[in-house]
């Protein structure tokens, strides 16, 4: 943005000094006279373009003043310029797809889910926005699921589209090879993950564009399966100051559970015990300095995400700096290109003047 100052604002009335000069110089009086007993000879031949044309004189010397007066008052013109700096948080989902996220104790859309399915939906809206929620514009965002195995779906990106086509293709672990929770597993592949993001991320000035790191671990069950504890996870979580959000997800005592089709081929749904070992994701949440939350519903688990939301805000810096020409001294654009300094201008116009003046605009005094 740009815009135009007078530093000397009141220099400017000498502006007034330019039609004095005209005055001066155009005046009757100043002007040379011979006495002719007659001018009818003067007028019968008529007049030169010169004598048309010397206005031309008077007319330099008053812009010339002019342009003067208005170098005098210094005017800038200053361009403003502004950059915004973004620090975002880097957010690595780490979401369990064992047998038991089949349970369909939620909803959405007003219709009976899994558990899956539910948090598949708010974690989009938690991405991408919508429904109460902001969105992640800033964020890196990535995706780990785990069962017996942890996986890795999509590596730590902007592009957030990516991140949730690849959690809407999840689905709950069916193979009897793949049963197993193994939540040590999933959150130290987060952690692996995001200790890369943060030691190649930098920018231009030094800074670090990651303003924190975060694993939200959302997970029905116990570990049982996996060769790293998920105590020792977190212990690695928090040595790189990584923080856990775990969030348990199921209902409190029993959940209905599909079991397959019944020999009419209608699919059978029992209740089945829910166990969570929120002891464990509290503490594991509690050694990194993150959180603990319950998801029996929707609307909590949504409820959670907002929460989450809050506490993981990208950090936004705007900064401005200004750049001054001093259009009396220094070439300025304009209208698309180059104008000299305006006092090598008014300089020009007194030279060519005082020439015009010498020569072939020359009066007898």
């Amino acid at each position: 943005m740009s815009s135009l100052q007078w530093l000397s604002w009141w220099y400017l009335p000498l502006m007034l000094l330019a039609p004095l000069a005209l005055w001066r110089f155009a005046s009757p009086r100043r002007r040379s006279r011979i006495l002719f007993s007659s001018s009818a000879l003067a007028r019968a031949a008529g007049t030169s373009w010169v004598v048309r044309t010397r206005w031309i004189v008077p007319a330099l010397r008053v812009v010339s003043i002019a342009v003067i007066a208005i170098c005098i008052a210094r005017p800038v013109l200053s361009h403003q310029r502004t950059k915004v700096f973004v620090e975002g948080a880097a957010l690595q989902f780490v979401v369990d797809r064992s047998g038991s996220m089949r349970a369909l104790d939620f909803e959405v859309n007003g219709k009976r889910a899994d558990r899956l399915d539910a948090v598949k939906d708010v974690a989009r809206r938690f991405v991408l926005g919508g429904q109460g929620l902001s969105g992640r514009p800033d964020d890196l965002v990535g995706l780990i699921v785990f069962a017996r195995f942890a996986d890795g779906l999509s590596p730590l990106t902007l592009d957030h589209s990516y991140a949730v086509d690849a959690l809407d293709k999840v689905a709950p672990a069916d193979d009897a090879a793949e049963g197993g929770t193994a939540i040590g597993d999933g959150v130290a592949l987060g952690v692996e993950r995001l200790r890369d993001a943060m030691k190649h991320a930098s920018t231009a000035d030094g800074r670090d564009p990651i303003r924190s790191a975060a694993i939200i671990l959302l997970t029905d069950g116990e570990n049982n399966a996996g060769g790293v504890d998920p105590r020792v996870a977190a212990d690695l979580a928090a040595s790189y100051g990584i923080k856990i959000y775990a969030i348990g997800v199921g209902t409190r005592g029993m959940a209905p559970m599909p079991v397959g089709p019944d020999p009419f081929g209608r699919e059978v749904i029992r209740n089945v015990p829910v166990s969570i070992d929120e002891d464990l994701l509290r503490e594991m949440a509690a050694t990194t300095g993150g959180k603990y939350f319950r998801a029996t519903d929707s609307e909590s688990l949504a409820a959670i995400y907002q929460e989450i939301d809050t506490l993981e805000k990208a950090k936004t810096e705007q900064r401005q700096s200004f750049h001054y020409t001093e259009l009396a001294v220094q070439p300025f654009r304009f209208a698309g290109g180059v104008v000299p300094p305006l006092l090598l201008g008014a300089l020009i116009l007194l030279t060519v003047e005082l020439g015009l003046s010498a020569t072939r605009y020359r009066s007898v005094n």
